[in-house]
């Protein structure tokens, strides 16, 4: 039990360091949004991103996919950066020294305030080398116009490098259903590229979230992850 006078003799009780009325501040009439450590913050509107997936698809046709993701995983990378600085900053410790339960709320909040939905994690396929997570309310998803593949590309990148650096192995990622596809979430699945490959083809077959799942957990894994 923590004792009162422990408390009180504290300056400083860390709460939720991503809080959006504390943590997104700015200037209106300057247009300026910036983060509680003043480092700018940009908007996307839903416009820009369709523009930009419209002019893509124009311009590089099928590419448009993988430079997405590329943008993606270079995004993840620079984010990884700032949130673990940001993270270790506030609360006195690095990623590493962070319980699972408390860095897991601290990139929830993160990922709801930078406008991204909501994110949660699955935990129970672990020992066979995959995490399972899912998205809800994406923006990219909700910029793509109905197709017959899933399209959040730059979360697929941007989770493949985020983890990558966190757990210091090169992971890779795959999106199995997707809201732009009227399903209910989206579901990303992560872990070693040799292993997630396998996956491309049977999403090309179109099979769902569910027996790619069940087929990359019974597959002969070559490392465990």
């Amino acid at each position: 039990m923590i004792a009162v006078e422990e408390l009180i003799g504290q300056n400083h009780i860390p709460g939720n360091f991503f809080a959006p009325e504390v943590y997104v501040q700015g200037d209106t009439e300057l247009g300026l949004i910036e983060n509680r450590n003043r480092s700018r913050l940009i908007a996307l509107p839903d416009t820009l991103l369709k523009s930009l997936y419209s002019s893509l698809e124009h311009e590089v046709g099928p590419a448009a996919d993988l430079v997405m993701q590329q943008c993606g995983r270079w995004w993840g990378k620079n984010f990884y950066r700032r949130f673990a600085s940001e993270v270790s900053d506030y609360y006195g410790k690095s990623l590493a020294e962070m319980e699972m339960v408390e860095f897991l709320q601290t990139f929830k909040e993160c990922w709801k305030t930078y406008g991204w939905g909501l994110i949660d994690f699955d935990f129970s396929h672990y020992n066979q080398g995959f995490l399972v997570i899912t998205t809800q309310h994406s923006a990219f998803a909700q910029a793509r116009e109905a197709g017959k593949k899933p399209s959040c590309f730059v979360e697929t990148g941007l989770l493949s490098s985020f983890f990558s650096q966190l757990t210091g192995r090169e992971l890779d990622c795959i999106q199995t259903s997707c809201e732009s596809m009227k399903a209910d979430c989206n579901r990303f699945i992560l872990g070693l590229p040799e292993r997630i490959k396998m996956a491309q083809a049977w999403l090309e077959e179109a099979q769902d979230h569910d027996t790619i799942l069940v087929r990359l957990c019974n597959s002969q894994p070559r490392d465990a992850a």
